[in-house]
């Protein structure tokens, strides 16, 4: 039996409850920490946890094997290596900083003090964007010519207004950093390394630091290019989240409001993959989907020692790094290679 400590008590938070509750024969959640004492004190009620406002005097327990940060991605990284230095694995929600050096100290403390560091990125587990990465490991679209990625979401000001950090570049970021991150490392997952991006952003309607809404070009590697179409401003509720793939073989959309439904699946030879499909949609209770309880599968077997992480720091850190190069681009207004300096 693992024993996990929550902190951070947000809207996010719940995720990992239910995912956990779902392996109640090997985790359980102790500890849990918030700032607000009557958040910490609910989850707590709820998870037979004991209830924190202090993260370091949870630390000092001797009986956590890890911890789960939801506190703002600003502190993930000072959060993770307080628990590394205690011997406790880190288990980050993303994106795991929001900055690069920052992200890369939490990665050598993990190392250094020999704790596994967990980034969630629970859309890869989504069964249509799995079927996908099947396809695209396949070869069956040939050569990939173009990407896309829509992000159509809304956030209204009262969202942002929730939380003095929301909107903020030190601890959230913008429509990229944090509602569109796991649509980025979407498609570096896909596509692969990216050579450089052209971005645009702007904060057209929300009263925030951070973009609501911005474009990036991409081109990758291997020869495609790419394009990226954010915004939190849909009218009047959350539209589309999508990926369109097009190769010479074949033209792929998984839509709905995040990657949930297979709009179009068409390849010039057949695969039995491809009798899937018609009962691949699904309706997820919200844009985070189920993917956190299939993320915790491989995070109990790399704690027993079963498996490796299927997306360690330094797979985490390839999104972090391509949305610092966007927000770097719309800021000089110039083209960006990768990887940064």
């Amino acid at each position: 039996m693992f024993n996990f400590a929550l902190i951070g008590c947000g809207r996010i938070s719940q995720n990992h409850i239910d995912a956990l509750a779902k392996h109640s024969d090997q985790a359980k959640i102790i500890a849990v920490c918030d700032i607000v004492p009557d958040r910490a004190q609910n989850v707590a009620k709820k998870t037979g946890a004991q209830a924190y406002t202090s993260y370091a005097e949870l630390l000092e327990r001797t009986d956590l094997d890890a911890v789960i940060l939801c506190t703002p991605s600003g502190l993930h990284p000072e959060h993770g290596i307080m628990a590394a230095q205690k011997g406790i694995h880190v288990i980050t929600e993303k994106p795991m900083g929001t900055n690069l050096k920052k992200a890369d100290e939490l990665i050598k403390a993990c190392d250094d003090h020999n704790v596994h560091l967990f980034v969630v990125k629970q859309n890869r587990l989504n069964t249509t964007l799995q079927l996908l990465k099947k396809a695209i490991d396949k070869e069956r679209f040939g050569r990939i010519y173009m990407a896309n990625v829509n992000v159509f979401w809304t956030r209204p000001q009262d969202y942002y207004d929730q939380a003095k950090w929301r909107g903020t570049w030190e601890f959230d970021g913008g429509a990229f950093m944090n509602q569109a991150s796991h649509y980025v490392d979407m498609l570096e997952w896909f596509m692969g390394p990216v050579e450089s991006v052209m971005a645009y952003t702007s904060t057209m309607a929300r009263k925030i630091e951070t973009e609501d809404t911005g474009v990036a070009a991409l081109k990758f590697r291997n020869g495609a290019l790419g394009s990226m179409n954010v915004t939190m401003l849909t009218y009047p509720k959350n539209y589309e989240g999508s990926i369109t793939i097009l190769g010479e073989k074949g033209t792929v959309k998984i839509g709905g409001i995040a990657v949930n439904k297979i709009e179009q699946w068409e390849f010039d030879t057949y695969d039995d993959d491809d009798k899937e499909i018609e009962n691949m949609g699904y309706t997820p209770p919200n844009v985070y989907g189920f993917g956190h309880t299939g993320y915790y599968n491989n995070v109990l077997e790399v704690m027993n020692q079963k498996a490796e992480p299927d997306t360690d720091g330094r797979e985490g850190r390839k999104s972090l790094e391509l949305i610092l190069a966007i927000y770097k681009s719309a800021r000089e207004n110039k083209s960006i290679p990768l990887p940064l300096d």
